[in-house]
C-alpha cells in the first residue's frame, strides 16, 4: 500500500477554504477547485517507491499486473481506469458534456488526423475514452443536469417568449421530444452575438418576475439570475433553464452517464469518473464551444433525474452505477466496528474525509490515514482491514 501525494487544481470557480480545511492546511488565498487522486497524465498522484518518489502513472506502467490485477489490465490495458476527486465549487462550472466511447474514439482519431495538438485550446478530444461520472455530496450540493421531462418544458419555454428565441420554441399540442430540444439548443447557440445578448437579457427579466412569483420554477429562475451575474449576455443562461435542477443532501449522489449536458453549481463532493479529459462545452464559459460537435454528442431526450441512493452492507454504503471503470463506496467507522474486504476487484484508492484510520493488508503492511489523506492499494496487496473512527471513501473498478 502506498500513501498518496495529490495535486490541487486551482480553477476560478473553486472554493478558497473547503479543500484546505480537508487537508488541514491554511488557505492559499487562491480558489482551490479539485483535489485529484489517481494516475491521470495531467496531474498524477505520486508515491514513494523504493528510495524515490515517482508518479503513480509511471509506477502502474512499470508494474501493471501487480498494481492493477489481471482482470483490470485485460479490460482497460495498463492504466488506472478511474480518477477520484474532491470537488469544491463556490461558483457554477460551465455547461458541459462528455462523449460516449464510440464518439470519443472517432473524435480523437479525427483530430489527430487533422494535426490538432492535444493541448490546443480548440481541441475537443484529448483522449479516446468516455467519461461517465458520479458525484457524492459532502455538503449540500446543487447541480443542473439533463434536459427536463417533457411535461416541465412548456413552462420554461414561456420564459423565452418576447425574445429572438421565440421563433425557436416548439409549438403545437404534441409532447416535446428530443428533436424539439435539439433544434432549440442548436438555434440558441447559432444566434449571432447581438441576438444572444438580447435573448439573455429578455430571459433574465422573465426570470426576475418568476423568481418573485414563486412556484416550482422559481428556484431555477433564481439560478438563472446568478448565472447572468457571472456570465452577462451568455445565452447559456437560457439553456441552463432547460436542465433539471437537482439538490443533494450529504450522502446522496448523482450519476451522470455520457452525453448529458450538466453543470455543477455549488457545494463540496467526492467525484469519481472514468479517467478521461474530454469535455464539450455548451455555454457559461469564455472557452471554445464547438456547436456542431456538441449537438452531435448530446443526448437531448427528456430525463427525470433520480439521485443514487446508497446500498448499505454493514458499515459500507455502495453507490451502484453501470460504469465498468469505477465503483464508489463510503465506509463509516466507529471504535466498535472494524472493516475488512476479501472482495478485491482491482486497484483501490481509500480517502479519509473525517477522523482517522489504520489500514493493514495481507502482507502486514500498514498505513495510517488522517482527514484528507489517501492510500493506493495495489491488487497484489490482497485482502486488507481498516480500524479507526471516521468516514472513508473507497474507489475501485466496477468490473
Amino acid at each position: 500500500m502506498f500513501s498518496l501525494e495529490n495535486r490541487v487544481q486551482e480553477y476560478a470557480w473553486g472554493s478558497r477554504e473547503a479543500i484546505a480545511t480537508l487537508l488541514g492546511q491554511a488557505p492559499s488565498g487562491k480558489p482551490q477547485a479539485e483535489l485529484w487522486m489517481g494516475a491521470h497524465p495531467a496531474a498524477s498522484s505520486t508515491i514513494a517507491l523504493g528510495c524515490r518518489r515517482t508518479r503513480l502513472l509511471d509506477a502502474i506502467a512499470d508494474h501493471a499486473d501487480a498494481f492493477l490485477g489481471g482482470p483490470t489490465v485485460d479490460r482497460f490495458g495498463a492504466r488506472l481506469p478511474f480518477l477520484l476527486k474532491v470537488l469544491a465549487a463556490d461558483q457554477p462550472l460551465s455547461l458541459q458534456a462528455h462523449p460516449d466511447e464510440a464518439q470519443a474514439r472517432r473524435g480523437f482519431d479525427a483530430e489527430n488526423a487533422a494535426g490538432i495538438p492535444v493541448d490546443a485550446p480548440e481541441r475537443t478530444y484529448r483522449d479516446p475514452h468516455h467519461k461517465p461520472e458520479l458525484i457524492c455530496a459532502l455538503t449540500p450540493f446543487d447541480a443542473l443536469c439533463g434536459f427536463r421531462p417533457a411535461d416541465a418544458l412548456p413552462d420554461v419555454f414561456a420564459l423565452l417568449e418576447g425574445s429572438p428565441a421565440a421563433a425557436l420554441v416548439p409549438r403545437g399540442a404534441a409532447p416535446v421530444d428530443a428533436a424539439d430540444v435539439a433544434r432549440l439548443v442548436q438555434g440558441l447557440l447559432g444566434l449571432d452575438a447581438a441576438a444572444r445578448r438580447e435573448v439573455a437579457a429578455s430571459v433574465v427579466e422573465a426570470c426576475r418576475a418568476r423568481a418573485q412569483a414563486g412556484g416550482w420554477l422559481a428556484r431555477a429562475a433564481g439560478w438563472a439570475l446568478r448565472l447572468h451575474e457571472l456570465y452577462p449576455g451568455d445565452v447559456g443562461v437560457a439553456i441552463a433553464l432547460l436542465l433539471n435542477d437537482v439538490h443533494l443532501e450529504p450522502g446522496e449522489a448523482l450519476y451522470l452517464p455520457p452525453r448529458r449536458l450538466h453543470a455543477y453549481v455549488r457545494g463540496v463532493g467526492i467525484e469519481i469518473m472514468a479517467s478521461s479529459d474530454n469535455v464539450l462545452r455548451g455555454g457559461l464559459t469564455p472557452k471554445h464551444i464547438d456547436v456542431d460537435e456538441l449537438v452531435r454528442v448530446l443526448d437531448f431526450s427528456p430525463w427525470r433525474v433520480e439521485p443514487v441512493a446508497p446500498r448499505r452492507v454493514g458499515v459500507e454504503s455502495f453507490y451502484d452505477t453501470p460504469a465498468p471503470e469505477f465503483r464508489l463506496s463510503r465506509i463509516d467507522l466507529d471504535a466498535a466496528s472494524g472493516w475488512r474486504t476479501d472482495d478485491r476487484r482491482g486497484p483501490e484508492i481509500v480517502l479519509c474525509t473525517r477522523g482517522q484510520a489504520s489500514l493493514a493488508d495481507a502482507h502486514g503492511v500498514t498505513r495510517e490515514l488522517r482527514q484528507g489523506g489517501s492510500v493506493f492499494v495495489p491488487f497484489s496487496s490482497g485482502s486488507y482491514a481498516i480500524e479507526g473512527e471516521g468516514q472513508l471513501f473507497r474507489a475501485t473498478v466496477g468490473l
